[in-house]
């Protein structure tokens, strides 16, 4: 059986509000692999990477232009 009162008091809230306002920091530095993979991530795309997102983006839509059965949009 659920209790009968769920929503959060006023000292709840308050601590809430507190928290909303405060600082939020990473508690550690980066790893030298989590910032290369991280500046690998920024990395724009090459003209290659774009032109195959293009491709699987075309096939897929082709795929489902031609679906079947279960899971059709309609």
């Amino acid at each position: 059986m659920a209790p009968q009162d769920t929503s959060p008091d006023r000292a709840t809230r308050d601590a809430e509000r507190l928290q909303t306002k405060s600082e939020h920091a990473a508690d550690r530095p980066a790893t030298e692999e989590e910032q290369a993979a991280a500046d690998t991530a920024l990395d724009p795309q090459t003209e290659a990477e774009r032109a195959s997102v293009a491709e699987h983006e075309r096939d897929m839509a082709e795929r489902g232009t031609h679906q079947k059965g279960e899971g059709r949009i309609e």
